[in-house]
C-alpha cells in the first residue's frame, strides 16, 4: 500500500486549500481513509475520516464546518478542501489509511501513512 499527499503550500487566513491523497494497491471499501496533521512540537491530531463504507464523515471539532472530506472511489483518491484558513492550521498534514471502523480518530491504529504536504497559513 503506498500513499501519496499532495496539495499543500502556503495560504492566508481566511483563504482555501485542498490536499489530494491518491493511494495505490489499496481498496477503499476495505479501508477506513483519515486526514490528520501536525503542528511543529505538537502531536500528530486527528482532522478527518472516513468510514470503510464511506457513508460516514468525521471531523475534528477544530475544522468543522471549514474543512471538507471527500473521496473518489474510481480514482482511488481523497480530499480535503480546506476553508476559512487560520494560522493554527499550519501543520504538515497526512493522509492515512487501516483496516476495520474502530478508533478511527486516533492515529496510532493507522497501518499506512503518506509522506504529508506541508501547510502554512499566514496572519
Amino acid at each position: 500500500v503506498q500513499l501519496q499527499a499532495s496539495g499543500g503550500g502556503l495560504a492566508q487566513a481566511g483563504g482555501s486549500l485542498t490536499l489530494s491523497c491518491t493511494a495505490s494497491r489499496l481498496t477503499f471499501s476495505s479501508y477506513v481513509m483519515g486526514w490528520f496533521r501536525q503542528a511543529s512540537g505538537k502531536e500528530r491530531e486527528f482532522v478527518a475520516a472516513f468510514s470503510t463504507s464511506g457513508r460516514s464523515t468525521y471531523y475534528a471539532d477544530s475544522v468543522k464546518g471549514r474543512f471538507t472530506a471527500s473521496r473518489d472511489s474510481a480514482k482511488n483518491t481523497m480530499y480535503l478542501q480546506m476553508n476559512s484558513l487560520k494560522p493554527e492550521d499550519t501543520a504538515v498534514y497526512y493522509c492515512a489509511a487501516k483496516l476495520g471502523n474502530d478508533g478511527l480518530k486516533s492515529s496510532w491504529m493507522y497501518h499506512y501513512w503518506g509522506q504529508g504536504t506541508e501547510v502554512t497559513v499566514s496572519s
